[in-house]
């Protein structure tokens, strides 16, 4: 099993379909799931699914299904539209995690992009912290040429 970071396949083709809103105000809500060293996560990932999902090992820093995310209303930097969310703090937080899905919760938990985090990554009551790229056409973590 493996994680490969990569914007979802099918997620390209919905966009053009109309099925994904980015906007901070009245657009879709989106999700961010962390999973085990054994899923198998990528750009032929469609949907977000419970299989593999890490399990939080004390408190109640992490529940199935991860966290909400912040939408920033998608810009352009020059020709490139990009996308940001605003990072991601699981506090009192036990566990390992080896990567993350990004999903639209509004559309039937459909798969966004995947990110690989390259190994695990452990927290033993602390703050676990996914933080963001800069949004721009280099290195947003949503990006469109």
């Amino acid at each position: 099993m493996a994680i490969s970071s990569a914007i979802c396949s099918s997620f390209k083709q919905e966009l053009l379909q109309g099925k994904h809103s980015f906007e901070s105000s009245g657009g879709h809500t989106f999700k961010i799931a962390l999973f085990t060293s054994s899923a198998s996560l990528g750009a032929a990932t469609t949907d977000y699914s419970t299989s593999n999902e890490i399990s939080n090992t004390s408190g109640s820093a992490y529940s199935a299904g991860g966290a909400t995310l912040t939408s920033v209303t998608p810009t352009l930097d020059s020709s490139t539209a990009v996308c940001d969310f605003s990072d991601v703090s699981f506090t009192s937080a036990s566990f390992t995690a080896n990567g993350a899905l990004i999903y639209n919760d509004t559309q039937s938990d459909k798969a966004v992009a995947v990110i690989a985090f390259g190994a695990d990554k452990t927290v033993t009551s602390g703050t676990f912290t996914i933080q963001f790229p800069t949004a721009d056409a280099s290195n947003a973590i949503i990006r469109i040429a």
